[in-house]
């Protein structure tokens, strides 16, 4: 077989190919140019049937060349903003695409998974007036692609900058207190003001995080000492409490043994038991009260006649 016949027959199968695909898709005037193209194949190759097979082969490859270009393969997690002519057409999903050449069409690829932008550190000074380092992640997608190429340059720098921006606005209104304890109600805040600014440009903001709030040295010194201060606060305040209780079960006892005088005998006896399992131990016997006041009644009997 010839070289103009195998590319005759080559580009045959292009044609039927390209125009299928421009049917499937619904491209009409892809379609159209297809058509024409194979009208002016097949007369080209009338034209050319008595040529040298060199120069009409050169020749023949030409339409052939002309569909390479046509051709665009979007991935799964993309879609293409199709523009004719400086004006948008539509958005052709996934798989594969045929545009009109020499410049007639222009798509632009637009990725649809969520992005990662890690927000440059901000110098925040809070409502009362401490210095910090804030450093924040966003999290976002884009869930309009015609708007997020035609409202906007580059919706990821945009996004980023509008995030600094929210981000020192939003931290300066807190304190410091509230900053390093409610940094998920804080970052909750954060999402939707910046979801609500860039809804315009086709972004879904889906999370901001606040990683770390950096202080100075002085002002972490500063909070340790606070941080121990408080813990001897509570350690006084924990020994007070427990020195009360002492004393209300000390009065509760001293009661119930002024009611029953035999309970005093009974710990002094078991008083007397735990003294002496130290062997070195000196053990001086207390004169018990009762007998005291039995010798003092006594005496006063026999000094009264």
């Amino acid at each position: 077989m010839s070289i103009f016949y195998t590319l005759f027959i080559v580009g045959c199968l292009w044609w039927l190919g390209f125009a299928l695909v421009a049917i499937v898709r619904k491209q009409k005037p892809v379609f159209l140019l297809l058509l024409v193209l194979g009208l002016a194949w097949a007369a080209l190759g009338l034209v050319l049937a008595g040529w040298e097979e060199p120069v009409a082969a050169v020749i023949f490859a030409l339409p052939v060349l002309i569909m390479v270009p046509m051709m665009r393969i979007i991935n799964e997690y993309q879609r293409g903003v199709l523009f004719r002519l400086g004006r948008m057409m539509a958005v052709v999903g996934p798989g594969f695409n045929l545009i009109l050449p020499f410049g007639l069409d222009v798509m632009r690829k637009v990725d649809m998974r969520t992005f990662t932008i890690d927000v440059a550190k901000q110098e925040v000074i809070t409502r009362d007036n401490v210095p910090v380092v804030v450093d924040a992640v966003v999290y976002f997608n884009v869930f309009d692609p015609t708007m997020a190429v035609n409202k906007v340059a580059d919706y990821t720098k945009s996004t980023s900058l509008l995030a600094q921006t929210i981000l020192r606005s939003v931290l300066g209104q807190h304190e410091l207190d509230e900053m390093l304890a409610k940094r998920a109600e804080l970052g909750q805040i954060l999402r939707q003001l910046l979801d609500e600014a860039t809804d315009p440009w086709g972004i879904k903001v889906t999370a901001v995080e606040i990683k770390a709030v950096e202080l100075a040295e002085t002002m972490k010194r500063a909070m340790a000492r606070q941080a121990e201060a408080e813990r001897e606060r509570r350690a006084k305040v924990i020994a007070a409490e427990g020195e009360l209780q002492a004393s209300e079960k000390l009065a509760q006892a001293a009661t119930v043994m002024s009611q029953a005088p035999s309970s005093i005998q009974l710990r002094y006896l078991q008083t007397l038991s735990e003294i002496a399992v130290e062997k070195n131990s000196t053990i001086v016997f207390p004169l018990p009260i009762e007998f005291l006041k039995h010798f003092s009644q006594k005496t006063e009997g026999d000094a009264k006649p």
